[in-house]
Parts: structure tokens; C-alpha cells; sequence
């Protein structure tokens, strides 16, 4: 099935809810980057928490997911944002992605062990005025109870989010999520409730692999609850970068570094951390860049 997502909320109960299939933006991610099990499941949950987190933006705003650990993956980023009227564009990389980690006792990914200790950081980024940054330390490491915990420290919003990879040497099986987010003056009793039902839930991995779409996903969680306002969106891979971007990048060189690899080398080449895009320059081109500063 497609990558889709789709948004809607129990206005009864005062929760927004949104689920998304990811399997295709995950898969391709791997791919560009030559992700291992561990790290592609790193990668794929992050990058699906970010395309969830970017069904409420407008089309000039972005957000970036940046998760700042001590284990074995360093780095993981991912970051999502409006493409279309109703598309979602999204990326996602792990500084180290040759990474792959005995499965735990729970016969899962142990994401938590490549990320280590750390922080996650959630920027929201907009064409007009300043980002709001929001930093907390890593709860747990399994990313979707880390997005939660950042929901309710820097966002003051209860929430259950699950995120899920299921991925082998040979590619992704599965992947998506479903997250739920309780809007102003939601009662105590209702949030209990979310959290029981989320604990009841099925891994999402399995669901999807049983043929389980974006509204079989929200109606698992949601139960009994009444639906409205469901709004659906594509999902996929996107990004970015530009030659003019990079050009940017060498020009804040500064013209002394620009004229040392116009000296050094014979040519210079940047590449995209997060597709992998390679962009190169001449000699002559690094040499007009030094004109033009």
C-alpha cells in the first residue's frame, strides 16, 4: 500500500489523533544510506515521528527531530514539511549507519542501546520570525516514549505515540506509527483511557504486516471512540538540498579556505547527509566563488 497519513480527532473525547504507513520513505531511506537493521530502525522511527509531527504544519513551516546520543549511531536527524496540498515530505540519516545490535529480550530492535544516553531536540522552523527549540534529555531511547515525554516537558500536551520498524538484511517490511494528542481541558478519565488502549494495542509492526492501512491503525487506538474531520495526506521522501545551498555553504568558507582547495585540489565535492546527493565544483568554479566574495 501507498505511504499515507491521516489525521483526524474524537472531538468528544478531546484527542487529535493521527497515524501514518511509512514503509516506502523508510525503505528508501535505508537504501540511500545503506542503513543496518539497528540503524534503520533508529532512523525509520524518528523519521516517521517527524512526518506525524508535520500533518498539522502549514506549507511554509518544518520540523526537525535531532537525537544527540552516546551510543554507537552518534547523531540521528530526521526532518518533515508540507510539499503539496496534501503531501508530506520527509528525511531522516544516523551520523554511523553501519549499526546492528543483538535483538533484546523483547525480540526488538534495541534502538535504545544504539542511541545511548543523550537529548532530543524538536525544532519547529518557519519562512517568517524566529524557531522555537525545545530540548530534553533521552527517557528511554525508543523514541516514540521519548516524543511523548517531550510532548508533555516542553509542550505541556498528554500523549501516547507508537512508532515501528520491522526490517532484515534484505529491506523494510514495515513501518509507521500512530500518535494521540490531548487537546486543552481533555479530563483526566479520557487520558487514562488513551493509555490503557495504547497499552492494549498490538505492536504497530504487526498490524501493518497484517494489512493494516493509516485508518485501521487510528481505529485501533481510538475504539469505540466517534471519529471526524479525517484528513489524508501522502508521505514521501523528500529533501532539501540545492548546488545553490552548498554554493552558500562554500561561500561561508571564507575566501582564504575557498583558495586553499582551489590549490589542494582538483576540484571540491560536497555530498547531502541526507540523500546522498554529490554536488562538485571545478577549480574554476571554486575560483569564481572567491571572485564574487
Amino acid at each position: 500500500m501507498p505511504d499515507t497519513m491521516l489525521a483526524a480527532s474524537a472531538a468528544d473525547a478531546g484527542i487529535a489523533l493521527v497515524a501514518a504507513i511509512t514503509t516506502d520513505l523508510v525503505g528508501e531511506i535505508r537504501d540511500r544510506h545503506d542503513l543496518w537493521p539497528t540503524a534503520t530502525a533508529a532512523v525509520g522511527r524518528l523519521t516517521t515521528g517527524a512526518a506525524m509531527f508535520a500533518a498539522a504544519l502549514k506549507r511554509s513551516e518544518r520540523i526537525s527531530l535531532q537525537i544527540a546520543g552516546s551510543g554507537p549511531l552518534g547523531n540521528v536527524a530526521a526532518d518533515a514539511w508540507p510539499i503539496a496540498e496534501q503531501a508530506v515530505g520527509a528525511r531522516g540519516y544516523a551520523r554511523n549507519p553501519r549499526v546492528d545490535l543483538p535483538i533484546d529480550q523483547r525480540g526488538k530492535f534495541d534502538v535504545a542501546g544504539a542511541l545511548g544516553a543523550g537529548s532530543l531536540q524538536v525544532t519547529r522552523s518557519s519562512d517568517i520570525g524566529q524557531p522555537y527549540v525545545g530540548v530534553v534529555p533521552l527517557h528511554s531511547g525508543e523514541v516514540a516514549e521519548d516524543l511523548a515525554v517531550y510532548l508533555a516537558q516542553s509542550e505541556q500536551i498528554p500523549s501516547v505515540v507508537a512508532l515501528g520498524v520491522l526490517a532484515n538484511p534484505g529491506g523494510v517490511v514495515a513501518a509507521g506509527g500512530v500518535m494521540a494528542r490531548a487537546l486543552p481541558g481533555t479530563d483526566e478519565r479520557v487520558l487514562a483511557d488513551l493509555e490503557r488502549r495504547a497499552a492494549r494495542m498490538p505492536p504497530v509492526t504487526q498490524l501493518i504486516a497484517q494489512g493494516a492501512d493509516a485508518s485501521a491503525l487510528l481505529r485501533e487506538l481510538a475504539g469505540d471512540w466517534t471519529l471526524h474531520s479525517r484528513r489524508e495526506t501522502a508521505v514521501r521522501f523528500a529533501c532539501r538540498c540545492s548546488r545553490a545551498k552548498v554554493e552558500a555553504v562554500l561561500l561561508g568558507l571564507g575566501a582564504d579556505e575557498l583558495l586553499r582547495l582551489s590549490r589542494e585540489r582538483d576540484g571540491t565535492e560536497a555530498t547531502c547527509e541526507y540523500c546522498k546527493a554529490r554536488y562538485f565544483f571545478t577549480t574554476s568554479e571554486v575560483d569564481e566563488l572567491v571572485a564574487r566574495l
